[in-house]
């Protein structure tokens, strides 16, 4: 966000399954996105949004012009829970800076959204099979 320089606002969508305390979504990662410039929190219930948006892993990123039109879908991170520079993230940031990527999508590393079973992508790409954890 602090290279998007004002050019961009982000959504960050916690979903809250039904049936799960009312404010279960209100954890540490969620007064840390709100404590962003630019970034706005809400709650999605059943996610509901994020099936809109496609986005079936946690950490799933789309960017989106003004037109509506997806420039870019996948992770900003080159692992499950890592920070620092990776292929999605350059992608996000030149395509706001200068309208153009090397890549439209990368792999999104996290735990599905809405799958049954609780197993998380660890260095794997999303709906490949891998050996990696």
């Amino acid at each position: 966000m602090a290279q998007a320089e004002g050019r961009v606002t982000a959504y960050v969508l916690f979903v809250k399954p039904q049936g799960f305390a009312v404010e279960w979504e209100k954890t540490d990662l969620w007064s840390s996105a709100a404590a962003i410039p630019g970034v706005l929190v809400v709650r999605d219930d059943e996610g509901v949004e994020a099936l809109h948006f496609r986005a079936a892993t946690s950490g799933q990123v789309t960017l989106y012009d003004r037109a509506g039109r997806l420039l870019f879908s996948g992770g900003i991170t080159s692992a499950r829970g890592h920070a620092g520079d990776n292929a999605g993230r350059a992608a996000i940031v030149s395509l706001l800076n200068t309208d153009e990527a090397g890549l439209g999508e990368t792999p999104v590393f996290g735990c599905p959204l809405f799958a049954g079973g609780d197993e998380c992508q660890f260095g794997k790409e999303v709906g490949h099979a891998s050996d990696e954890h």
